[in-house]
């Protein structure tokens, strides 16, 4: 398994270096957002200080996702690059990592809507460290480690972009984690070759 992830990842950057540059290659950067958490989080609820609800359904990350999409099929098929670092639910440092597939669903004028897949690592600062933390087994890392990890084969992300300008898009994100955790982004993205 660990030879085919290297495969594709040296297949994904061969893809993001190649010289052919298509029509909407573009970098962005998205404020990150809201969390849901579809069944709640009533256990560790307290602590969340930026929880919107008691039982921790809404709670409130600031930070940032930065991204670079390169056009592999006309505008419709792109590999994408994301680093998100953010405060995470307990207010501790976090973040994210991922490279995926994405292809344009559907397009009409301005509005464009796109969905992705692909590896996402998710890191934390080590929740255990907590007290009164009760442990659902989500994250990998022991009690000694000072940052805990998920990895997903699978994460993925739904976008809608809005042409603002020939160069400029502003962008809402969508990540469908559930039943665990679901997250909303807003932001722009430069197009590279307008």
């Amino acid at each position: 398994m660990k030879n085919k992830f290297v495969l594709f990842l040296s297949v994904s950057f061969g893809l993001l270096c190649s010289n052919k540059v298509a029509a909407q290659d573009n970098f962005g950067i998205k404020i990150f957002g809201l969390s849901i958490h579809p069944k709640g989080e009533k256990a560790n609820a307290h602590l969340m200080p930026n929880r919107l609800d008691p039982d921790g359904y809404l709670v409130m990350n600031i930070g940032a996702m930065f991204s670079y999409e390169k056009f592999v099929f006309k505008d419709i098929v792109s590999l994408k690059t994301v680093q998100a670092l953010y405060s995470d639910c307990a207010a501790q440092p976090g973040g994210f990592s991922h490279i995926g597939v994405r292809a344009q669903i559907v397009r009409t004028g301005k509005h464009s809507f796109y969905g992705g897949i692909g590896p996402t690592i998710v890191y934390r600062k080590n929740w255990l460290r907590l007290d009164g933390y009760v442990n659902p087994h989500r994250f990998k890392g022991g009690p000694n480690d000072r940052w805990q990890y998920l990895f997903l084969w699978h994460g993925g992300e739904f976008e809608y972009k809005y042409a603002v300008s020939e160069r400029f898009d502003f962008s809402a994100t969508f990540v469908p984690g559930y039943p665990d955790l679901m997250s909303l982004s807003i932001g722009i993205h430069l197009k590279l070759n307008k």
